[in-house]
């Protein structure tokens, strides 16, 4: 195929300088979130935030006052209204948990009203929005952090202490898979999962390709292919059953990457698999492969096995967060905010791993080979005893 040139976004003039990382505002701990949506996954945030000591979420607004009402009852939090939470003088950290194509729009309000933001993934469904929100956190002097943050998770963080010892030798290559029939069989409104900005690649992407960058680091250029498997999909759950979504982004989408460090990947994302028997993630090595967990979890099983080995060797956890833990990634970008260091969920990662999507599609598009402008570090690892 015939590389192209990259898409015109330049990414240089937002990579965090250490000036930024000093005069980030500072806060008290434990800090004040509220939160932006409360939709189906707000209930885990809600609920797994009681377990963190670093910050706290105080309230609740939705753009549906009812829903906003029924969520802040159901976990003893404050109802709002968007306005009246982003004019809160009280909230530290805005959590973003609209759906994907309000990403970008309701965290650039919240920088905006100088609001601290966490998001959910993706950090935007377009490059230059993320852009734009990078840049502007740094002007303001805020931070901006994205889910996901599995791989802060026991599963994934013990993976990379495997690796950076030299136990599987040179990492080679990678192998990944989220092979899934489509969101229709249980999501009561899956409608924004088959709009642009979405699909199997972006929905679900995201735990992968940040799985990958913490073991392999950036990705340099990437290639792929995508298809629409169907143009109307039946929605089988919830009060819209026997209704359809019409299908407007792909729904099987195989991309391949080639990292910076040198070793390259093959990711599959399929809404479009009735069954599958393909592992989740593999890393292959010059002494040994290495099996991850879904990482799309916290925890395990983690599996090893060298050339000439006859079976499988499970691996102990050795790092925490082994049990569903979303929130960890915030608790991190607020500690970091109290001890003037940068976290790990990191918009710059966010944005390098919206990058590589966009580019995988662009490059299905254009059946080319495309080289990514941004760039990004490893985040640092977790420390065996980190506790948040």
């Amino acid at each position: 195929m015939e590389e192209q040139a990259a898409h015109p976004f330049s990414y240089e003039a937002l990579e965090p300088t250490d000036e930024v990382t000093k005069t980030a505002r500072r806060m008290a701990l434990p800090a004040r979130v509220g939160i932006v949506g409360a939709g189906n996954i707000s209930d885990h945030y809600l609920r797994i935030s009681l377990g963190f000591e670093s910050f706290s979420v105080v309230s609740i607004a939705d753009i549906d006052p009812e829903r906003t009402r029924l969520k802040a009852e159901a976990h003893g939090v404050r109802p709002s209204s968007v306005a009246e939470l982003l004019a809160d003088d009280e909230i530290d950290v805005i959590v973003n948990l609209t759906v994907p194509a309000s990403h970008a729009a309701v965290s650039h309000a919240a920088l905006e009203a100088g609001k601290h933001v966490y998001s959910e993934k993706p950090i935007s469904t377009d490059r230059a929005a993320a852009g734009a929100l990078l840049a502007l956190a740094q002007e303001r002097g805020l931070r901006v952090g994205c889910a996901p943050d599995t791989f802060m998770g026991a599963g994934l963080q013990t993976a990379r202490a495997v690796v950076d010892a030299g136990l599987i030798g040179e990492p080679v290559a990678a192998t990944a898979f989220m092979m899934s029939s489509g969101p229709e069989r249980w999501h009561p409104d899956p409608a924004f999962f088959y709009a642009p900005g979405a699909g199997p690649l972006f929905d679900m992407g995201p735990y992968y390709l940040t799985a990958l960058v913490n073991l392999l680091g950036a990705v340099a250029r990437v290639s792929g292919s995508a298809v629409i498997g169907r143009e109307s999909r039946p929605i089988l759950s919830g009060a819209l059953r026997g209704s359809a979504v019409e299908v407007s982004t792909p729904t099987h989408v195989s991309s391949l990457l080639e990292f910076a460090s040198g070793a390259t990947a093959t990711l599959v994302t399929s809404f479009d698999a009735p069954a599958s028997q393909l592992p989740w993630c593999e890393v292959y090595g010059t002494e040994a492969t290495l099996s991850l967990p879904d990482p799309n979890t916290f925890g395990g099983p983690l599996r090893v096995r060298r050339a000439g080995d006859a079976e499988w060797e499970e691996l102990p956890m050795t790092r925490p967060y082994a049990v569903n833990s979303r929130g960890v990634g915030l608790a991190d970008m607020v500690l970091g905010l109290a001890e003037g260091r940068p976290h790990r969920a990191s918009g710059e990662l966010a944005f390098h791993v919206l990058d590589a999507m966009q580019s995988v599609l662009d490059a299905a598009t254009g059946h080319a080979w495309l080289t990514l402008d941004s760039n990004v570090e490893r985040p640092e690892a977790l420390p065996e005893g980190a506790r948040y």
